[in-house]
């Protein structure tokens, strides 16, 4: 079931510009979907100027301002190689507010902690925003230009701890190894919000499960229809009497870790 209504508009192009490496900023006029967002949420977005781009993209929604919003996307194939290069004034035609999100941390709860891998970090940043207590980011990446909106999270309260592979920005290493550090040392009562790479988010999960903390993940799926007609994102979940398949674009793709199983039972 969808969180919200979703609204399919002509979406103003108003920013659209690179940040850092291949990841660019891009914010949209889209008063019909930017107020109903929630954290977590997701945009379709289908990119005109593209011949091959038959299917829109998914995108998480990284900021809501006013009847704008904005996302972080990564140039990785032909569609967002288009859409990089379109300039503000023309339009795409955006579907949302999509999928199921994070629910919000309690005022006088445990500490949330956030766990973000390269550009998940803007999947985060809504729940962040509002949320009434703050906490933790640990963000992780390859190397220093996979490290986005660090200051945006400090800006809000929130402290923030950085890794990366290579060492060349905050900790050598893998953002959940922090991430255990802080749980083995005094995470205890805390609550998990990740989004990333899927073994990243597994590894989350396993830290969760052994420490004895609630934890919600947004998947990374491959999605064609973004409504849970195609059931090309399925992945498979427990349930009361075993086991079955959900949709990651409606049932997600927020998951409660302790539903998700990382490989299907045999």
């Amino acid at each position: 079931m969808l969180a919200q209504p979703m609204k399919d508009e002509s979406a103003e192009i108003i920013v659209n510009r690179p940040e850092v490496g291949l990841y660019h900023l891009l914010m949209l006029r889209a008063p019909g979907i930017a107020p109903l967002v929630a954290p977590g949420q997701f945009v379709h977005l289908r990119i005109w100027p593209c011949a091959d781009a038959l299917l829109r993209r998914p995108f998480s929604v990284y900021r809501v301002e006013g009847d704008c919003l904005s996302i972080l996307y990564k140039v990785v194939g032909k569609g967002t190689a288009a859409l990089a290069r379109m300039p503000p004034g023309e339009h795409v035609a955006a579907l949302g507010p999509l999928g199921h999100g994070f629910s919000l941390p309690c005022a006088g709860g445990g500490m949330p902690i956030l766990v973000a891998g390269g550009y998940g970090v803007a999947a985060l940043y809504l729940l962040a925003e509002r949320s009434p207590v703050r906490g933790i980011l640990f963000q992780g990446g390859r190397r220093k230009e996979d490290i986005l909106c660090e200051p945006d999270f400090r800006a809000l309260g929130w402290e923030v701890r950085v890794a990366t592979e290579d060492g060349s920005w905050g900790t050598r290493g893998l953002v959940t190894d922090l991430l255990r550090e802080e749980l083995r040392s005094g995470g205890r009562g805390a609550k998990l919000y990740a989004c990333g790479p899927t073994g990243m988010l597994r590894a989350v999960a396993q830290l969760a499960e052994e420490y004895g903390l609630p934890a919600e993940l947004s998947l990374d799926e491959r999605m064609c229809c973004g409504m849970g007609v195609c059931l090309t994102c399925v992945v498979p979940v427990r349930t009361d009497t075993g086991w079955e398949y959900q949709r990651a674009c409606t049932e997600g793709p927020v998951f409660d870790a302790r539903q998700l199983l990382w490989e299907v039972p045999s």
